[in-house]
């Protein structure tokens, strides 16, 4: 009974964030909350006994994807300020 409880409140937070990257005029934080989003399904997958697709959430969708989006924006960035 409390897995499912902190499943629905992990849900919960990942749907507010979720709406939070759609809505959110800021690029940095629309990554943020997506990879917010990922960690949570991560920590959700551990609860539904998952541990080999919470792994690779966490290393691709939390992290590697991240820094991809970071990296990405940051190259715009520069491109935008040289010209």
């Amino acid at each position: 009974m409390a897995n499912l409880i902190i499943i629905f409140i992990l849900s919960l937070i990942m749907l507010v964030m979720a709406i939070t990257a759609i809505y959110h005029k800021k690029l940095q934080v629309a990554v943020i909350a997506s990879g917010i989003i990922s960690l949570f399904a991560s920590v959700i997958y551990i609860f539904l006994q998952a541990p080999d697709v919470a792994i690779t959430e966490a290393s691709i969708g939390s992290a590697l994807t991240v820094i991809i989006f970071f990296y990405v924006l940051n190259k715009i960035r520069q491109n935008n300020v040289t010209k």
